[in-house]
């Protein structure tokens, strides 16, 4: 392997801080919990676990290709990094008192329904494209990436959102709490944007 152990780490907390963030996943987990409890929401769990690997590894080997074949690309890609994060942190601070509102076309009864909807909602989800086109070049050199590198980070962008979002569909009864409390709502994103942007100044200087 090419990529140390504080790489992964620092990747591993990049995907810890996406998951804090709400969005479409939110939305559609918290609803098939409600609606079914929470035989219901973990094949949609899983069914997003497998879209992020999908979207690790592609982002792995195409922006890859790019860094190897393009003069300065490393660099290029390195600054689009920082500038998702910090744009993604200076949205959420200012809609932070947005509510979570829900997508009943997510939330048909069944396992395979249930990992389907997860599917849909992690690859056509607009954050996560962003987040695993612009953060592998933030934190790896993806110019020298070899199998197992791309095995331990696939597995790093399953484990992270799987035992996330089956926490989060565990403790349904607080989240629904959270989402509809506008306050406690407001300092989650915050916290979660600040976290969000010091990640993106750190990529300019780590």
């Amino acid at each position: 392997m090419t990529i140390t152990a504080s790489e992964l780490g620092f990747y591993i907390f990049g995907l810890f801080i996406l998951f804090l963030t709400p969005g479409p996943v939110w939305v559609a987990l918290v609803a098939r919990v409600l609606s079914g409890g929470f035989k219901q929401a973990w094949p949609l769990t899983l069914g997003v676990a497998v879209g992020d690997i999908f979207w690790s590894v592609l982002a792995a080997l195409g922006m890859g290709w790019v860094a190897s074949s393009v003069e300065g690309g490393m660099f290029v890609l390195r600054i689009v990094a920082a500038l998702f994060f910090l744009w993604l942190g200076v949205t959420i601070i200012r809609s932070a008192g947005h509510k979570v509102t829900g997508d009943s076309r997510l939330t048909r009864p069944g396992m395979l329904a249930g990992f389907v909807a997860g599917l849909i909602v992690i690859l056509s989800n607009p954050k996560a494209i962003l987040f695993y086109m612009g953060v592998l070049p933030g934190f790896f050199d993806l110019s020298a990436l070899t199998g197992p590198d791309i095995l331990a980070i696939a597995l790093a962008s399953f484990v992270v959102p799987l035992v996330g979002n089956l926490i989060l569909a565990f403790f349904v009864d607080r989240a629904r709490a959270l989402l509809s409390s506008e306050h406690a709502l407001k300092r989650m994103n915050y916290a979660a944007g600040a976290l969000l942007l010091l990640v993106g100044i750190a990529i300019l200087f780590v």
